[in-house]
């Protein structure tokens, strides 16, 4: 990390590729070493504010939102989330960021700079830390583990994200029909439907999506790819959703039960096709002869009949 205090663009010079680390911090001792994890610092200063960090100590207090921070910088870049100040613009694009580092790192996508590379598979990144994200895929380490179901996640994110699924919490709303979502993504994906949006298309049949993962499921379908295998029976499945489905024939699990009657089923849509039975609901009708089925599958059965 450097300290190095001169103006943002003196910042961008030096850690620009025609001259990195040319500036004293980098060709200065480092006297002054913090004597738990013996890291060195060139400024007593700078070691006094990393020794917070192993005290647990955050003496630095937010007056909007009373969130504590361990150094006196991180709470004045907090400042900016409630105020809304972003106060270092990129020359290139005008996209304005609330961090120096970030319009640093924002930089290098125009200068095609990618820095921190992996020494297994040579794949580059942008950031060091979606440098050190990557490496855990080889290492198949997964640091932040649930403390409800002890599943483990590469990613502090994916870990947030996952509880949800266990909180309910939904915090991504659509403001068209009230839906809520447990991830941004899937609100974006969804008011795809609203606006009629469908961006991604199949390069084969020209049949169009509303999201890319569903396009890269159906494009299995004119490639045969199967790519999720039941560990038990082999069986090969285009979508993992239906290997999860049929596992659970092998486990004996069926979590969608009939408040009803009790009656237990292996699919959800099982369910809803059952409650029928209670409700009386019949939504599938021959436009033939008005017969109506609780069913489709019923339907398209019937249907044989006037067809011959």
């Amino acid at each position: 990390m450097c300290f190095y205090q001169g103006t943002l663009n003196e910042q961008l010079h030096i850690h620009s590729a025609e001259c990195r680390y040319s500036c004293d911090m980098h060709r200065r001792e480092h006297p002054f070493s913090c004597e738990v994890c013996n890291k060195a610092f060139s400024k007593k200063s700078n070691l006094i504010t990393h020794q917070h960090i192993h005290r647990g100590e955050r003496p630095y207090s937010c007056d909007v939102c009373n969130k504590a921070l361990s150094n006196k910088s991180n709470l004045i870049t907090h400042l900016r989330v409630h105020s809304g100040e972003r106060p270092y613009n990129c020359d290139l694009c005008n996209k304005a960021f609330s961090h120096g580092s970030h319009l640093i790192t924002h930089q290098r996508i125009h200068r095609g700079e990618r820095p921190y590379k992996c020494e297994v598979c040579n794949k580059a990144f942008i950031q060091h830390s979606q440098l050190v994200t990557h490496q855990r895929i080889h290492s198949g380490e997964r640091p932040y583990t649930c403390e409800v179901c002890n599943k483990a996640f590469i990613q502090h994110g994916q870990l947030i994200t996952h509880k949800r699924i266990h909180s309910g919490e939904r915090p991504y709303t659509c403001e068209v029909c009230k839906k809520a979502f447990s991830k941004k993504s899937n609100l974006i994906t969804h008011q795809h439907i609203h606006k009629g949006e469908r961006p991604y298309t199949c390069d084969v049949c020209n049949k169009a999506f509303n999201n890319k993962s569903n396009l890269i499921t159906h494009q299995r379908v004119h490639s045969g790819e199967r790519p999720y295998n039941c560990e038990i029976c082999n069986r090969a499945f285009s979508h993992q959703s239906y290997m999860i489905t049929h596992q659970r024939i092998h486990s004996g699990e069926r979590p969608y039960k009939c408040e009803v009657c009790n009656k237990a089923f292996i699919q959800h849509s099982q369910l809803i096709t059952h409650l029928r039975i209670h409700s009386g609901e019949r939504p599938y009708t021959c436009d033939v002869c008005n017969r109506a089925f609780s069913d489709k599958s019923n339907l398209i059965t019937h249907q044989r009949i006037h067809s011959g």
